[in-house]
């Protein structure tokens, strides 16, 4: 952990030697994630509540996803990025050197930029915490800190599926998009609201409703089984068949002679 941090401390920076564009591109990110909250007003200013869920309910499955997602992609660039390091070389590098692939590929980038998605995320906290209704008891407090750790790390696991399919395509997939991006865009409401077929998706296959929909049910006091506060970590499985499948391309691997 102490070289991940030195790690972490390197990028921050290097980051910080353009503290001009960091600023402005750190803005550009808040103002992206407003731009979706700004989506949110619109719609309650038609309708009092979507698929069930009044405007509080809604801001909170924002506020989650957004936080969610802007951590995964914050220590998880490395991956996202992954198809660059296969393409100039610096994977071969990774492999000769004695430390852990994934931890190089982890190490090798941090995005410290997402950090304006968070502060958004924690505005909308901010206002809507207080107005929700709801009795912020310690069991719900600790059902949405499991939503925004476990909702991190699952999308960290996405973007190393992602890099996953970049062995043997070389080029990243675009269409891995749909699960990261499309879910951080879709998830400003809960999945229930797309129909049943998309939410026995993102519950069965690729675990987004468990850090999203089901332990918001609890918070809000329509589900009152305690499992329905725990399905975040359910949701952490899904971090297994990631790392397995990437170390499965890896032993396919084949060096691009960069």
């Amino acid at each position: 952990m102490r070289l991940y941090f030195k790690y972490i401390s390197m990028h921050f920076k290097s980051q910080m030697q353009y503290k001009t564009s960091f600023f402005f591109t750190t803005l550009g990110q808040f103002l992206v994630s407003f731009a979706t909250f700004l989506s949110i007003n619109f719609l309650f200013a038609r309708f009092d509540s979507v698929g069930g869920f009044t405007y509080e309910e809604v801001l909170i499955c924002f506020a989650v996803m957004i936080t969610s997602f802007s951590l995964g992609e914050l220590y998880g660039r490395g991956f996202d990025r992954f198809p660059r390091m296969l393409g100039d070389g610096s994977f071969d590098r990774a492999l000769v050197r004695p430390r852990n692939v994934v931890f190089q590929v982890l190490a090798s980038q941090t995005e410290f930029s997402r950090l304006g998605r968070v502060t958004q995320a924690a505005l909308v906290f901010i206002y809507v915490i207080p107005r929700s209704g709801i009795d912020w008891t310690w069991d719900k407090i600790l059902t949405l800190s499991l939503m925004i750790v476990c909702g991190s790390l699952l999308f960290f696991g996405l973007f190393v599926l992602y890099a996953v399919f970049s062995f043997f395509t070389i080029e990243g997939l675009e269409v891995m998009n749909i699960l990261t991006d499309g879910s951080r865009e879709h998830g400003r409401l809960p999945f229930s609201v797309y129909g049943d077929g998309i939410l026995k998706f993102l519950t069965f296959v690729v675990p987004i409703a468990l850090i999203q929909y089901y332990p918001l049910l609890y918070i809000i006091g329509r589900e009152e089984s305690f499992l329905f506060a725990l399905t975040p970590i359910l949701a952490l499985t899904f971090l297994l068949p990631c790392y397995v499948f990437f170390r499965f391309g890896m032993r396919r691997y084949k060096s691009t002679g960069s």
